[in-house]
Parts: C-alpha cells; structure tokens; sequence
C-alpha cells in the first residue's frame, strides 16, 4: 500500500513539474523565433489549430488533475492520522485536517516495543549501503560487458538478463539457509550483502555504458597508456554519473520499501526497519487507524522530501537513458 501510494505522488509530481517547466521554455523560444516569409507561407497551408488546444489552460487544467489524484492519497493520510475515530467515520468523512496529528506522531515515535527512530535511522543505513555498493558494482559489471571482451561474454550477459525474470520469491529459503549458516540472522548485513548487486543494475549499467561512452575515447585512452581501471574510473564513471545517480536512488527506494525479506531474516525489535516497525503499531484489541495511518506518513514523508530536491535529476536521468539507450 504505501509503495503504490508513494509512486502515484512521485510520479504525478514529477509530470507536473517536468512539464510545465518544458512549456515555459518551448513558449520563450516560439516568442524568439522569427520566421522568414517564405516559412510562414509554407506554415500557412497546414490546418490551424484551433484556439482551445494552443492554449496553456487546458495543460494546466490536466497538470493539476493528475497532481491531485497523485497527493491526495498522502493528503488522506493526514487527514486520518489528525483526526478523531468520529470524524473519520462520517459519511461523508471529513476533509479537512484535525488537531491531533502531534499527538499522533507522538505516538508513533514513543510506542512501546515498536523504535520507530531507530527502525528510521536502520532502513536509512541500509539504503545508502545498498544504494553505494549497487552503483559501483554495477557500473563495474556493466563496464565488462559492455565495453570489454572476453570469452563466455554473450553467454554471460543472456544469464544475468534471464535471471531478471525469476522472480526473488524463489530465493528467499536458500538464501535464509546461507544467512543463518554465515550468522547473519539478525543483522542489518543479512539485508545489505544480497542487495550488493542485482540483475537490473548490471543490465541498466551495462546499456547506459554501451550508449553514452564511446569506443574511440577508451581507444584513445588506452593508446595513451591508461589502464583498464583507469579508464573506468577516469572516463566511464564521469560519464554516466547522472545514471548512476538513477539506479542509487532506485536502489535507495527499493530497499526502503522491502519488507518480505525483512520481515524474514530480522528477529529483535531494535533491528527492524521502517516497514517492519509499521506492522507493529497496532493496538492489543481493535485497530487504531489514526496511529497506522501516522505512522505510514512519517514513513513516507522523508522520501517525499528527497523528491523534491531529487526529481529533476531522477526524471531526466531516466529520460537521458532512455533516449540515448
């Protein structure tokens, strides 16, 4: 629920910003332009468009249509969290946010058993670990495969794609079997180490290198008498950092939002991560969904928050693999 909730904010955001950014520049540059003479009697014997579909009001319009159906599941959130059980059980419930959102997270920060700060500060750990160690494997791995050649090459780059449509489910028993013979049960590690690398950071690093770095630039460097390791850290890293940039961020959110394997390996409340320690905050008899629904806010706002500085760079990186890949 709260990865479904948090891409419909993401992504209805980003479009938002992304594209009325665009229109402001494709109007500066229209106003710039002078067209010759014979451009405009060219332009003449094209069909007009009418009026309704050049205006900005009608992008707009659609902009902020996808813009509230993208935050209002956050919006509800709130609202439910700082609202009484009475307020929100009107029908019609009430939109409007109450007092008690303080309280709320108060809760959610001091409930019994649950070390929802540290449950915080352990997913942010692991992230950043899973993010880093994925960005430099993976550029190292797509780095061979795309630029290096060696015999199995071809065979080895169909294996990592095939592996992609496994799904992980079906590595969750042996991989607790070698957690619990290497005695990492228990343990932040248990989730960062099979994080390391995966199929789709490889295959991701491995089309981005092959599109953006061209082969007479390693050629040249190589003439020069750059090493392997050089090049990679010298040419093919700088090259690709905005993808790179990406594929961390994409690791960052995807270990935030795990919780099956989590939910699996770790045992001791001080050492569950935020998805976890959301399981946890529910009453001994009935549900408090105001404290649930607290808690998922404060779960999902620092990622909003990393958006927001982010999103630009997240939205073209995607777009500049796409294009160039």
């Amino acid at each position: 629920m709260l990865e479904v909730i948090l891409v419909y904010i993401l992504m209805g955001v980003a479009i938002s910003i992304i594209t009325i950014r665009e229109e402001k520049i494709d109007r500066v540059i229209n106003q710039g332009l002078n067209p010759s003479p014979a451009t405009h009697n060219v332009n003449r014997k094209w069909k007009k468009v009418p009026k309704w579909q050049k205006s900005p009001i009608r992008h707009y319009f659609v902009l902020c249509l996808i813009t509230f159906v993208s935050i209002f599941p956050f919006y509800w959130m709130f609202i439910v969290s700082s609202n009484t059980d009475s307020e929100i059980s009107k029908n019609p419930p009430s939109l409007v946010p109450g007092p008690r959102f303080l309280e709320v997270a108060s809760d959610v920060l001091n409930a019994p058993g649950v070390y929802f700060v540290q449950a915080l500060i352990n997913t942010f750990v692991v992230g950043v670990a899973i993010a880093v160690a994925q960005v430099i494997f993976s550029a190292i791995a797509g780095f061979a495969f795309a630029k290096l050649q060696f015999k199995g090459r071809q065979f080895s780059i169909l294996f990592v794609v095939a592996t992609m449509m496994l799904p992980s489910q079906l590595g969750i028993v042996p991989l607790f079997i070698m957690a619990n013979k290497l005695n990492l049960v228990n343990t932040l590690n248990a989730l960062i180490i099979p994080a390391l690398v995966t199929a789709f950071g490889v295959f991701w690093m491995r089309q981005i290198i092959d599109a953006q770095v061209p082969n007479e630039i390693l050629e040249a460097a190589s003439i020069d008498g750059a090493s392997v390791p050089r090049v990679f850290w010298s040419i093919v890293l700088p090259s690709i950092r905005q993808s790179s940039f990406v594929l961390g961020l994409f690791a960052f959110l995807a270990a935030w939002n795990d919780y099956l394997w989590p939910t699996i390996v770790l045992q001791s409340p001080e050492k569950f991560t935020l998805q976890v320690a959301l399981t946890q905050l529910k009453p001994l008899y009935g549900l408090d969904y105001a404290l649930q629904m607290g808690g998922a806010f404060l779960a999902t706002a620092p990622l909003l928050i990393l958006f927001i500085f982010v999103g630009r760079r997240l939205v073209s990186g995607v777009m500049d693999g796409a294009v160039k890949g």
